[in-house]
């Protein structure tokens, strides 16, 4: 068996065609411009190459782009000041603080002053809450194009059993959630799990974010599953400084039904759910129909 690759290059750019498509109707039809306002503090490298395609990204598909580069000695209090005036800015519908911050501040005293309405990573507890009572919430950017991708692939995934590898806070415990209330049967794994390769044997639906290269192999795929890889690992390989995820893709992929490559799976869907959220936001905010398709 050889799987079906699930693109997620060419997935995201789907979902930001529609996304610029909503926002201009939204411009044409109300004259309301989405935009979404990014936070970097310091001068972390792939942060900075982050939050650059993230403004690149938000002004192709037509919404505004406020970018608000602090150093790295900013003190919490005048970062939160800075959150403040966003919360209050009508011109501002999504609102992220690239992580990590630096040492000296306190990254959940910062994520939760942002207004939870206006949160387009979906991590303010009041998000996190929502989602996990399975009410109207902000969803975080790469579970909800995970999702995304397994509804494309399946169509319905209910009745499917999911085992999510990983635990954290802003992949597994949410994607978990999300398959929940896609009606799957869900098993939350991780490092620690006693027969690890057995508990993944089980899943129709194997999602890996654990945050181990190779970590998942060929024998632990059961034939014909649905293997999504969340994992963006550097590893040294002859030599050279080479991505890999968490699952070791070639033994993976001669067993599997379908997978996620590294690159150029899971990864382009974040920052294009990133705008979906933001769009997801402005609607909300001024009382207008949510797009289609583009939210949990």
């Amino acid at each position: 068996m050889t799987a079906t690759v699930i693109d997620g290059k060419a997935f995201a750019a789907r979902v930001r065609a529609e996304v610029a498509a909503h926002v201009a109707r939204l411009k044409e039809e109300h004259g309301i411009t989405p935009g979404l306002a990014v936070v970097l503090v310091g001068e972390d490298p792939a942060s900075e190459v982050y939050v650059r395609n993230k403004g690149v990204q938000t002004v192709e598909v037509g919404m505004a782009s406020f970018e608000h580069k602090l150093p790295a000695e900013t003190s919490e209090a005048d970062l939160l000041a800075l959150i403040g005036r966003l919360n209050a800015d009508p011109t501002v519908h999504g609102i992220l603080v690239q992580l990590p911050l630096p040492a000296h501040l306190n990254s959940e005293l910062v994520i939760n002053a942002i207004d939870p309405s206006k949160d387009a990573d979906g991590f303010h507890i009041s998000n996190v809450g929502l989602l996990g009572t399975g009410q109207k919430s902000m969803v975080p950017c790469t579970p909800l194009g995970c999702l995304m991708m397994l509804r494309d692939h399946h169509g319905s995934l209910a009745g499917m059993n999911a085992v999510v590898v990983g635990r954290s806070n802003i992949v597994g415990k949410p994607m978990a959630q999300l398959l929940l209330g896609d009606s799957c049967t869900v098993t939350i794994a991780h490092s620690r799990t006693k027969d690890l390769a057995a508990v993944c044997r089980g899943a129709d639906i194997l999602v890996a974010a654990v945050g181990r290269p190779e970590m998942i192999t060929g024998d632990m795929v059961r034939p014909g599953a649905t293997v999504i890889d969340v994992g963006i690992n550097r590893i040294e390989r002859d030599g050279k400084v080479k991505l890999v995820g968490d699952v070791h893709y070639a033994s993976a992929a001669a067993v599997a039904g379908a997978i996620t490559p590294v690159p150029g799976g899971v990864g382009p869907m974040t920052i294009a759910c990133l705008l979906a959220n933001t769009l997801t936001a402005c609607c909300r905010a001024n009382g207008l129909p949510e797009p289609k398709g583009l939210t949990a």
